[in-house]
């Protein structure tokens, strides 16, 4: 599962942040921020993303570096989130 996401999140960010751009070497661990591929504003349109694709309602705690600033944070956060919690 966590290949499918981050593919689809991947795909996501060349499209919208790179314009397309596949020659550009996202790595799963590099900084989305500090290498210049989102902004604050592409951080709002990668949350939309999220809750749309994967059905996952963010909270304002959840918009931080530590669950959003690499592909494979993000990937972890999405499963993390998309598992139902049994009480």
């Amino acid at each position: 599962m966590t290949q499918t996401i981050k593919e689809k999140v991947r795909t996501f960010i060349i499209d919208n942040f790179l314009f397309g751009d596949t020659s550009y070497e996202l790595g799963d661990t590099a900084s989305l921020i500090e290498n210049d591929v989102v902004d604050s504003t592409g951080i709002l349109e990668l949350v939309a993303f999220i809750e749309d694709q994967f059905g996952i309602a963010m909270t304002d705690a959840d918009i931080v570096p530590a669950n959003l600033d690499s592909l494979a944070r993000i990937a972890a956060f999405i499963e993390v989130k998309a598992v139902p919690v049994t009480a």
